[in-house]
C-alpha cells in the first residue's frame, strides 16, 4: 500500500535503492567462502534486503530447511533498524554533510503516471526477472488498488483484515518449521552474524553512494539519505530524518529519504528475483 510519489518525483534516488542491495551479494560470497552451499548462501545473503517477505520467499525456494532461521533473523534485524543504523550513519558522514539542507520542490506526478507505474513495473520485472514476478506483483497490486481510487472497500480490507490474517498465518506456518534440530545449532549463530554483516554493508554502501552524490551535486544532496536505500519501509526513511534533525532541528529531508526508501523496497524485490534466477539453475532446483 506504499506511495510511490516520492521516488517518481525524484527518480535519481533509485540509484540509492540499488546501492542499498550491495550487502546481499557480498554476504552471499562470504557465506560461500565460509562453507555454506550456494543455495544456503543465497538465502543468507537475502537477509540483507531487510525485507521479511522477500527473505521468506527466497529461502523457501532455495533452502526451505532454513526458512525458520532466515525469517527470524530477517525480522529481528528489521526491528533493530533504529539501533543499528544511527552509529553507522554518524561514523560515515561528517557534521557538515549531515547539516546539508535539501529543497523539496518535487516534479508533479500525474494520476495517470501513478496508475501506469505499478502495471509497467510488474510487466517489465516479470519479463526481465521472471522469478521476481510474484513478489513484485504482490507489492504493486496494493498500490494499484490505492491509486485507482474506485475500490475503497478493497483498499480498506488490504490495509487491515487481509494483511492481519496473512501475517497471522505466516507466523504460524513459519513457526511450525522451527524445530530444535533446525534452529538450535552453530550455523544459526553464523547466520545471525552474516545477516548483521549484510545489513551493515547495505547501509554503508548506501551512505557511500550518497556521499558520491553529495560531491557530484555540489554539496546539495545530504548523504544521510543513502541509509534509507534499504527495504525497511518506512522506518529507515524516518530514521534518516531523526538523525538529520539531531544536528539541526529545522533540517527536513524526510521526503527525499522516503524516495530512496521506496526505491530500496523495489530494489530488494528485484535483488531477490535476480538471486533466484541465477542460483536455481546452478543448484538444479
Amino acid at each position: 500500500m506504499m506511495d510511490f510519489r516520492p521516488v517518481l518525483a525524484q527518480p535519481l534516488f533509485t540509484l540509492l535503492g540499488a546501492a542499498g542491495q550491495f550487502g546481499i551479494f557480498a554476504t552471499l560470497i562470504l557465506a560461500v567462502l565460509l562453507g555454506f552451499p550456494l543455495s544456503e548462501a543465497a538465502s543468507i545473503g537475502i537477509i540483507g534486503a531487510i525485507d521479511g517477505p522477500t527473505s521468506i520467499y527466497v529461502a523457501n525456494e532455495l533452502a526451505p530447511h532454513m526458512l525458520g532461521v532466515i525469517s527470524v533473523v530477517a525480522y529481528s534485524y528489521m526491528s533493530l533498524v533504529p539501533i543499528i543504523q544511527p552509529p553507522i550513519m554518524r561514523l560515515l558522514t561528517t557534521r557538515e554533510e549531515r547539516l546539508t539542507k535539501m529543497d523539496y520542490a518535487p516534479s508533479p506526478v500525474s494520476q495517470t503516471a501513478l496508475i501506469l507505474f505499478p502495471i509497467i513495473v510488474t510487466i517489465a520485472v516479470g519479463i526481465l526477472v521472471p522469478k521476481a514476478a510474484p513478489l513484485i506483483a504482490s507489492l504493486m497490486i496494493g498500490n494499484l488498488l490505492r491509486e485507482a481510487g474506485v475500490v475503497p472497500r478493497l483498499v480498506h480490507a488490504a490495509e487491515n483484515e487481509i494483511i492481519n490474517i496473512a501475517t497471522l498465518f505466516l507466523g504460524l506456518v513459519v513457526g511450525s518449521t522451527m524445530t530444535a534440530q533446525s534452529f538450535l545449532q552453530w550455523d544459526t549463530l553464523k547466520i545471525l552474524v552474516l545477516g548483521l554483516f549484510a545489513f551493515v554493508l547495505d547501509t554503508a554502501a548506501g551512505i557511500v553512494f550518497g556521499k558520491l552524490l553529495y560531491v557530484l551535486s555540489g554539496k546539495k544532496i545530504n548523504p544521510l539519505i543513502g541509509a534509507a536505500g534499504i527495504s525497511a519501509f518506512p522506518m529507515a526513511g524516518r530514521l534518516v530524518q531523526r538523525v538529520a534533525q539531531e544536528e539541526d532541528f529545522s533540517n527536513y529531508v524526510l521526503m527525499h529519504a522516503m524516495g530512496a526508501n521506496t526505491a530500496g523496497q523495489l530494489g530488494s524485490v528485484i535483488a531477490g528475483g535476480v538471486l533466484l534466477t541465477l542460483v536455481l539453475p546452478m543448484v538444479g532446483l
